[in-house]
């Protein structure tokens, strides 16, 4: 039953703006007393920019204290569920997740030490979850992981279908086709809003088949010699499966390389996918079988410089060599980002002998699992909408998608950034508020601020270096031994050597300190940013930068 003063919000506090680190949440109720629902808690990745940092989840610090009834997840993407072992603390409700998706769940928080906390709610496919004033259908969809839901959010103020991701895919390979009777029945009854997968709205046509990808595949490795290695992402099971009947259909056996294919697997087969294929051979008994007939799958598409294939390409791998005559096919896309990490990578295969072949020279070893503007078409055309609300894409694809819809006659649109509350129902659909939002650094096992200061200095250190100054100093302020200055990350050639530059900043030190009179001989900090500002200023002079400078008083 609803009230006057209820309202049905959406707020994005990641995956708006940005492609992955998907956090949702939708509120009802009046201002003062909203009940939530949270869709999906993910993590996107650190690049060259966040030295140190490999994961980053969103900020949830909104959420703290709000009246949080339930998460349900739609997929288990990382960028979906890979938060839940540093966020679910601060959000402390129960889960609710199909069967595949709650079996890597589990894992990550078994991983995170905090499974036996947790109540995850086993959820059937397309069964209905009621939470609070929330009733949700799980729209059965097709993506590049098993079990992709859509959801139906029924409150009394209108339903909302979230999307997730998803495509439009006739021969999925895994599990079902998308349900367009189920999303037709939804149009029919009246949809309030989509809140709608954006990734690919700028290309034309469709997304393509994952039976098109296991054909080509075929093709492929049944014209190679040699050893062959298949990179691609482990969470795309469908991937998985058309690679590995691919190779069994060209007489290979599959060897898998790196903890996530194992653990991925894992997860099929408990679900009952993956069911009827050979056993897989260890990576140590691989060399074992001739080259032509081992197939090696391999997580590290992206150049993630700890993941199996950048382990083989450095020679490091304990197992797993390739060489003159082998091959590797990247069947995955170029995640914007980590196009220089892909070429170094692709550089140190081929360096080795190894033949590359990729999308761009070989179409059809890879299919998008996200939706391109005919299958955003067909879905607007089933669901029918009446608030457009573009999510999962940076600024420019969100635009973009509220353009094509308008020309689609969607009557409102609305593209929020994280943090911008919107209301949905009752009245248009408009921008409310702004909360709290942003990212949070997992750094050296802690979650640390975006700006924080250890990311700020090492940010410094990277591109300015380091200058250590150290001496010692008796009591009544008397310098007591020569002045030690080390230097980290600077320049230096045959005519000015860094020794010669760092004897230059010793001097520069003695002065600075030489300078200081009376009291300020008894006060190290007022030593220390004395010549802390003094060598600042002279490596400017000597190398055009300011490295962070860390002084060092001994007292005897």
């Amino acid at each position: 039953m609803k009230n006057k003063n209820d309202e049905l919000v959406f707020l994005p506090l990641g995956g708006s703006n940005e492609i992955g680190m998907n956090l949702n949440l939708y509120g009802y109720g009046p201002e003062d007393n909203r009940q939530w629902i949270v869709v999906d808690v993910g993590v996107t990745f650190g690049d060259s920019s966040t030295p140190g940092v490999d994961v980053i989840v969103p900020d949830a610090s909104f959420a703290e204290g709000e009246n949080i009834l339930g998460i349900v997840l739609t997929h288990a993407h990382e960028d979906h569920i890979g938060a839940l072992g540093w966020l679910w603390p601060k959000l402390r409700a129960p889960l609710y997740a199909t069967p595949f998706t709650a079996f890597l769940i589990r894992e990550k928080l078994r991983d995170a030490g905090i499974l036996e906390e947790v109540e995850i709610i086993e959820v059937p496919l397309g069964g209905t979850i009621q939470i609070g004033p929330f009733s949700i259908d799980m729209v059965t969809l097709t993506h590049s992981i098993p079990e992709p839901n859509g959801l139906a959010i029924r409150t009394p103020l209108g339903t909302v279908l979230h999307t997730g991701d998803w495509k439009i895919d006739p021969d999925p390979v895994i599990g079902d086709v998308t349900d367009a009777d189920a999303i037709q029945r939804l149009g029919d009854e009246g949809v309030l809003a989509m809140v709608c997968d954006s990734t690919n709205v700028f290309v034309e046509g469709v997304a393509g088949s994952e039976a098109e990808v296991r054909t080509a595949m075929t093709n492929l490795i049944g014209s190679l010699k040699g050893k062959v290695a298949v990179a691609c992402f482990a969470s795309n099971v469908a991937r998985l499966d058309s690679v590995i009947r691919a190779a069994e259909a060209c007489g290979r056996r599959v060897s898998l390389v790196g903890r996530s294919m194992h653990r991925i697997t894992a997860a099929a087969k408990s679900v009952g996918l993956l069911a009827d294929v050979k056993p897989f051979i260890p990576d140590d008994q691989a060399k074992s079988f001739p080259d032509d007939q081992i197939l090696y799958l391999c997580t590290g598409s992206q150049g993630e410089p700890r993941a199996a294939l950048s382990r083989i390409s450095e020679g490091s791998h304990p197992h797993v060599r390739l060489g003159e005559g082998d091959h590797c096919i990247f069947s995955s896309r170029v995640i914007p980002g980590n196009e220089l990490a892909i070429g170094a990578l692709q550089d140190r295969l081929a360096d080795l002998g190894v033949r590359l072949y990729t999308e761009r020279d070989h179409p059809g070893i890879h299919v998008s699992g996200h939706p391109c503007r005919e299958e955003l078409r067909q879905m607007y055309r089933w669901a029918r909408p009446r608030i457009a609300v573009p999510t999962h894409g940076q600024r420019r694809h969100l635009l973009e998608h509220a353009n094509l819809a308008r020309d689609l006659q969607v009557p409102e649109q609305v593209t929020p950034r994280n943090g911008e509350m919107v209301r949905l129902a009752p009245g248009r659909a408009q921008i409310i508020d702004e909360v709290p939002s942003g990212r949070l650094y997992v750094d050296g096992g802690l979650l640390t601020p975006a700006h924080g200061d250890a990311l700020r200095e090492r940010r410094h250190a990277a591109h300015n270096g380091v200058v250590v100054v150290s001496f010692a100093m008796d009591r009544r302020g008397k310098l007591v031994s020569d002045i030690d200055v080390r230097g980290l990350g600077l320049p230096g050639d045959k005519d000015q050597t860094l020794d010669d530059a760092l004897d230059d900043l010793a001097e520069t030190a003695e002065h600075a300190l030489f300078k200081l009179k009376g009291e300020a001989l008894e006060d190290e900090v007022v030593i220390e940013q004395a010549i802390a500002r003094a060598v600042k200023k002279a490596s400017q002079r000597l190398w055009d930068r300011r490295p962070i400078v860390e002084v060092v008083v001994l007292r005897l």
